[in-house]
């Protein structure tokens, strides 16, 4: 990123990440910054019922670069990040998750790696901080996807990426469940696009549960990569 001369939009997918959300945006303004004067840093609300859109909406007045999407009822995750690609307005777009299972700050490491020739950077665990049978479940993920879809990144199970927003003149998504991190670097490999990787900490649940393992979400997850695969 020679001469930082880009922009940058830092969003979050929210769903009932009340205890973490703040922080994330507080942090998210001090990497931005280090790096570049024109960013902004958004929030995608997907129906919370903790209180989070409450709190969003008090801390809007307090920061300038701060702006928030709600959808009113869940839609689920991957019709989270389907928002924010379509409301991010700057030429880099990161995201990661609002749950604080992964450190905004360590966005400094993927930036020096997008480099010319480079329209995605994917994160990849250094060491997954959770519970044995999400362990268990996360790399069988992975496994299944590189099998089934041919994947190349180490870990397509890493919601920690830095892209171009070009990317999405080419890329169309359709995936509503967490499929989407695999619909999305599938149809980015198959399109020709270049990705670079980087080694990133994964931190414990501080508050609340995961929404993954619901049946419901098992199911529609399924159900898409079906689809996916049959596409």
């Amino acid at each position: 990123m020679a001469g930082r001369t880009f922009s940058l939009t830092i969003f979050f997918p929210c769903y009932n990440d009340r205890e973490t959300i703040s922080t994330l945006i507080e942090n998210a303004g001090k990497v931005a910054s280090e790096w570049t004067s024109d960013y902004e840093i958004l929030v995608i609300d997907d129906g919370s019922t903790d209180g989070s859109r409450k709190l969003l909406e008090t801390l809007q007045p307090k920061n300038r670069h701060l702006r928030l999407v709600f959808h009113e009822r869940n839609l689920g995750y991957g019709a989270a990040l389907q928002t924010g690609f379509k409301e991010s307005n700057k030429d880099l777009i990161f995201y990661t998750d609002g749950d604080g299972q992964y450190d905004v700050l360590e966005l400094s490491m993927l930036l020096p790696r997008m480099i010319d020739g480079v329209d995605l950077v994917n994160g990849y665990k250094i060491k997954r901080e959770d519970p044995w049978y999400r362990h268990i479940l996360g790399e069988l993920y992975i496994f299944l996807a590189k099998i089934l879809f041919r994947i190349t990144v180490r870990d397509v199970n890493c919601d920690f990426r830095l892209m171009r927003r070009r990317i999405f003149k080419t890329v169309k998504l359709e995936s509503k469940s967490g499929a989407i991190g695999v619909e999305l670097i599938r149809k980015v490999e198959r399109a020709g696009f270049k990705i670079a990787e980087c080694p990133v900490h994964h931190y414990r649940r501080s508050s609340g549960c995961s929404q993954f393992l619901k049946l419901g979400k098992i199911l529609q997850t399924i159900l898409d990569l079906i689809r996916l695969r049959l596409q």
